[in-house]
């Protein structure tokens, strides 16, 4: 039976539709949705200007006829979607090109440019701290522990923003956290000119913040994003950090220089205005909650969706008995341990071994972020392709960690033996490069093996990460004022080789929670 055939079928509220829109009287929109209730369902059908005249008249002339027809007939739901689905892809012409681009790439590019303000607001930092440690006479430790009061808030919410988003949504979460981290970041000034100890608490405030984001976002786009797409996904959302990174840093010294340190906090924590304006407007946590989703896109996500029931209860036990998820915590702790470090210390390096000065420190740290980006989202193509051609999701995940790895491991080992400037810049470019194919491996491995539990995951597996960064951090201080730089990188290797042991013997693709 087709469409039209069905849109009558919809007994009673089309019997409402008929008695009181069908008349002379009433004018038709040139544009207008039309909604009606199947059993337990609700369908959208949408009725251009093109044919509102032909559906009028067609109300009229022939309900009495075509409802007598079907009235006797028991048709399941999910043919009666599949035709008006097909009545909507028939009428797609008549819809802006706007209103047809896929929603959940717009969530995805929210979501991006969410984690592009995260890296901007924490990477000003390590900018802003050269002439900060100027002014107020800091010692290399002290900076240490300023760098690393980061992550002491950003450790205390990873599990918790978890949690709170698998719960109760990731639009809710994501947005708290883009607030409070902006509001934090335009306090930074102000608290550091009071006193030491007030920098420190806002520093923690902020990372409070940024520490829902990873585990929000993964809760929203597990719901949002197929499968086949979650490594692209992924990685254009992750890609949003290292541009943040390429932002923060190169903007970062034009504004110290022409209007003082203080204003990179103040310009940068306000743009957070801007996204929850956008945010608020156009997201929501799931593709069943979106009122102005087209039937096509709905079908096909909620076709492909793994998660069906919104989470009540964590299985704390379970999750914590699987080796999978203990070589994800593992991995993700030797991981973050050198990437933390090389965010943070990377434009001290350069300005203490290579001599560049602030604006040149902030200009030569953008080349290894630019090559993350494109190297997240290369490594996102590459796995997604790989596992269309049939490979395994695990042998692709550990592939592209191993990968992410080893390649900045065998890099850094490198900057010891070279002499050149250049050089240094281009083995930090090439090791920063390597390792964003973590975001195709362990990065993406969250949503494969505990799809319904993907936020509480990440915030579990990302607690070890913090740790990482806050020991890495405050570590990295300690052994600059005892030793050296090749000893900072040396530490890293080490955890980078252990980390390749752990994930190759012990992860999986395969989900092992259900």
């Amino acid at each position: 039976m087709n469409a039209r055939a069905y849109l009558f079928s919809f007994s009673p509220d089309f019997h409402s539709l008929h008695s009181h829109k069908a008349s002379s009287d009433f004018p038709l929109p040139k544009k207008r949705l039309f909604r009606f209730r199947f059993q337990d369902r609700t369908c959208v059908f949408r009725v251009s200007g093109r044919n509102a005249g032909e559906f009028t008249g067609l109300a009229r002339r022939e309900i009495g006829k075509v409802f007598a027809e079907v009235k006797s007939e028991q048709v399941k739901f999910q043919e009666a979607l599949d035709d008006v689905v097909l009545g909507e892809e028939d009428l797609e012409g008549d819809v802006p090109w706007w209103e047809q681009f896929p929603k959940r790439w717009v969530i995805v590019i929210l979501c991006f440019s969410a984690f592009l303000l995260c890296n901007m607001d924490r990477v000003n930092m390590s900018i802003a701290i050269l002439p900060m440690s100027a002014e107020f006479n800091w010692s290399p430790t002290t900076v240490g522990l300023i760098q690393s009061s980061f992550f002491w808030g950003y450790l205390l919410t990873q599990i918790a923003g978890g949690i709170w988003a698998d719960t109760v949504g990731g639009k809710l979460v994501l947005g708290f956290g883009v607030v409070w981290w902006s509001i934090a970041t335009i306090l930074t000034p102000i608290a550091a000119k009071i006193g030491l100890p007030f920098l420190l608490v806002v520093r923690a405030f902020m990372g409070i913040g940024e520490g829902v984001a990873m585990p929000a976002m993964n809760n929203i786009l597990s719901k949002w994003v197929p499968v086949s797409e979650r490594s692209r996904s992924l990685a254009l959302v992750y890609s949003g950090m290292y541009l943040g990174s390429v932002t923060g840093l190169a903007f970062s010294p034009f504004l110290i220089h022409s209007f003082g340190w203080p204003s990179v906090f103040y310009s940068f924590g306000s743009l957070g205005t801007v996204w929850l304006a956008t945010w608020l407007s156009k997201a929501y946590s799931s593709p069943l909650e979106d009122p102005e989703l087209l039937p096509k896109e709905k079908k096909l996500i909620v076709s492909n969706s793994v998660t069906k029931e919104p989470v009540k209860k964590i299985p704390w036990r379970l999750i914590l008995s699987k080796p999978p998820v203990w070589a994800l915590i593992g991995s993700h702790f030797c991981h973050n341990w050198g990437t933390f470090i090389l965010l943070t210390w990377m434009p001290t390096y350069y300005n203490q071994v290579l001599k560049f000065n602030l604006t040149e420190s902030g200009l030569f740290c953008v080349l290894p972020w630019l090559t993350m980006a494109f190297s997240a989202n290369l490594g996102g193509w590459i796995a997604d392709t790989l596992v269309s051609k049939g490979l395994s999701v695990t042998t692709v995940r550990k592939i592209m960690q191993t990968i992410g790895f080893l390649g900045p491991a065998f890099f850094l080992t490198q900057l010891s033996h070279v002499n050149s400037p250049a050089m240094a810049v281009l083995c930090m470019a090439c090791s920063q490069g390597t390792d964003a194919f973590s975001q195709s491996g362990l990065y993406s491995n969250h949503q494969d093996i505990a799809p319904r539990y993907s936020g509480v995951l990440l915030g579990l597996s990302n607690t070890a990460g913090v740790l990482a960064g806050v020991l890495g951090t405050g570590a990295t201080g300690y052994i600059l004022q005892h030793g050296s730089w090749d000893d900072v990188f040396k530490v890293s290797v080490g955890l980078y080789l252990v980390g390749t042991v752990i994930w190759n013997l012990f992860s999986t693709g395969e989900k092992i929670l259900d």
